[in-house]
């Protein structure tokens, strides 16, 4: 495919296994899942589920305006869960990251995340005309 192209930033967590943060086919941009890594150290930003929920929609934005977008482009988003208990923690969260109108949505329970992570969060953001 000749109008793929890789995303890359340094302000978000280097991909921990063989793919890439996010890749731009057309106006299309598909971000890999974020957990809630601080980009410098590699490490869980915290025990906290509510403080993890935000470092991973930070490190969303940081993927989402490396490819010329914001997390307002994201028009799906997939989002992981140990504790399906922590739902409303989510939403809260989200409503400081995101404005309406909201993206396409999906909330799945999940036993277990990378790195003991409690929150994971992917999607698909279209950017441009």
């Amino acid at each position: 495919m000749s109008n793929k192209a890789v995303i890359n930033t340094e302000k978000a967590p280097a991909a921990i296994g063989p793919y890439s943060q996010a890749i731009k086919a057309g106006n299309t941009v598909y971000l890999s899942g974020q957990i809630p890594l601080d980009p410098a150290t590699m490490e869980l930003v915290s025990d906290d589920f509510e403080a993890q929920a935000r470092q991973v929609f930070t490190n969303l934005r940081a993927v989402c305006e490396e490819a010329a977008g914001s997390l307002q482009d994201i028009v799906k988003l997939n989002l992981y869960l140990v504790d399906l208990g922590q739902f409303a923690v989510v939403n809260a969260v989200m409503e400081e990251f995101f404005e309406k109108p909201y993206p396409a949505r999906a909330a799945i329970g999940v036993k277990a995340l990378p790195k003991g992570a409690q929150f994971e969060a992917e999607g698909v953001m279209v950017i441009g005309d």
